[in-house]
């Protein structure tokens, strides 16, 4: 069973995320349609608390293999963009107040993005992190994607929470890489991610890797997993 670090499981507060109040049908029909997909596809997770580097990871199996790198919080940014989205008003306005997004607008996205990608191989970086994300998945993309593994960026809190702050310091972090925010984002992680990663392991499809080592190191762990797919 997956565990979080003591020290940080200490930290975390339970907390109960609200999805957002949307139907499926209508987020289809603002994203232009319902996206159907005839062939099938071949998926991979990538998770880990913020800092454990799964863009970074994701980046050199996309590099090595071949595969489509689908970062979820990039989707979500691009539809923002839109000038005339009302699908990126309610992200914004969702972001705003704190709120995780709710599959009924993260797994339409995302059915787009495969059905419009030349690809058919994507690692899908940073989902699904919560309860809502993975029943919203399995009960629209489930059985239509081949799901070949999930690898879990194992790293404690303060290695993270050094990370993100370093990167943010350099320029090249996110806007919310801060001490509060980076709190919140693994109480995420803590409370509602490791649920899944468990449900995952008992089904023999999780790949736990070392993500306190150097990158190089992290890779050729994750490298060794992925050939054997």
């Amino acid at each position: 069973m997956i565990q979080v670090e003591r020290k940080a499981q200490d930290r975390c507060a339970k907390r109960t995320s609200r999805p957002i109040q949307l139907t499926s049908q209508a987020v289809h029909r603002l994203v232009r349609g319902k996206a159907s997909m005839a062939a099938q596809y071949n998926v991979v997770f990538m998770l880990g608390p913020p800092g454990a580097g799964k863009g970074t990871q994701s980046n050199i199996i996309a590099q090595t293999f071949g595969y489509d790198h689908v970062c979820v919080g990039d989707l979500l940014k691009g539809e923002v963009k839109q000038p005339d989205s009302a699908i990126g008003r309610l992200i914004k306005e969702q972001i705003l107040s704190n709120t995780i997004v709710s599959w009924t607008v993260t797994c339409p996205l995302l059915e787009r993005y495969m059905k419009e990608s030349r690809n058919k191989n994507f690692v899908i970086d940073g989902f699904p992190r919560t309860q809502d994300n993975f029943d919203g998945w399995n009960l629209t993309l489930g059985n239509k994607v081949n799901l070949q593994c999930v690898f879990f960026l194992s790293c404690p809190f303060e290695l993270c929470t050094e990370r993100c702050l370093g990167r943010g310091a350099a320029g090249s972090g996110r806007p919310d890489d801060n001490e509060a925010s980076l709190q919140k984002r693994f109480d995420t992680f803590s409370n509602d991610t490791v649920h899944i990663l468990n449900w995952y392991e008992k089904r023999g499809l999780l790949r736990t890797i070392d993500g306190a080592k150097s990158i190089e190191e992290v890779a050729a762990d994750v490298k060794s997993h992925f050939i054997k797919l």
